[in-house]
């Protein structure tokens, strides 16, 4: 199932609207072949919901905060951490249709039912399963330290490819090359909470490079609390790229 890093392809540029689906209310993302809704649950955790189908990205903080979300036919894992590896909440949502898909060291880490179910990809492998196809990008700390928190190669970041529609995750990461260097990506969710991932600043400098059309900002709890995404905000609008940067309530304190 996994394949080497390919050129992504753009299916012609549409707009982007609000929309509420029956169970999962969000953002709608047009494709060609139906909208991608997007539901921010908590910290680095969101939902989406394409072609019938339910993906849950890093589920965490208790199965109370998906009771209303479909279970879930993918779940993506990015990294070792107990906020984007949370047994505890694995096991409380229903997962009896879920594939997952996940990096080694999380593979490492899961018991046995769940691990059956799960697909590794390592940094530059990918798999296509329900018409999506995922790819596995890097995800780390700079500099490249032994005691590094995220060290290259350990966790994913995602790319995924709904019918030409791009979405990326950047997981638990810092303004890398990868990141930077990314084409034609529609839509992204960027991390930014010192000190694990990157500030404000180098989020907002690493989006102007790569330049998404859309972006959440997600992930942005720190040890001084919550980042200041409204700066950041202005950040990417001043850079005049017409970059749509959406804030999303991640937390109940917001």
């Amino acid at each position: 199932m996994k394949k080497n890093l390919l050129l992504l392809s753009l299916a012609s540029l549409l707009g982007f609207s609000q929309c509420q689906t029956a169970k999962v209310t969000g953002d709608a993302i047009p494709t060609r072949l139906g909208e991608i809704t997007v539901q921010p649950v908590f910290h680095g955790s969101f939902a989406m919901n394409w072609n019938n189908k339910t993906i849950l990205v890093d589920p965490y903080g208790g199965g109370e905060l998906y009771k209303d979300i479909p279970a879930p036919d993918m779940i993506l894992i990015t990294d070792i951490h107990g906020d984007h590896l949370d047994l505890k909440t694995l096991e409380a949502i229903n997962t009896h249709k879920a594939i997952i898909i996940a990096p080694q060291a999380v593979v490492e880490m899961l018991p046995e039912a769940l691990k059956s179910k799960t697909i590794d990809l390592a940094n530059g492998e990918d798999t296509t399963t329900m018409n999506v196809r995922v790819i596995a990008v890097p995800m780390y700390n700079l500099p490249e330290t032994p005691d590094s928190r995220h060290p290259k190669g350990r966790g994913n970041g995602y790319i995924l490819d709904f019918a030409g529609r791009t979405v990326y995750i950047s997981g638990d990461t810092e303004d890398i090359p990868e990141m930077e260097n990314l084409k034609g990506i529609d839509v992204a969710f960027i991390c930014m909470n010192l000190p694990y991932t990157m500030d404000v600043d180098q989020a907002a400098s690493a989006v102007l490079k790569f330049k998404p059309r859309v972006v959440y900002p997600y992930h942005y709890r720190g040890q001084s609390g919550l980042s200041d995404v409204g700066a950041f905000k202005k950040k990417v609008d001043a850079g005049k790229q017409k970059i749509d940067v959406r804030l999303r309530k991640w937390y109940p304190t917001e």
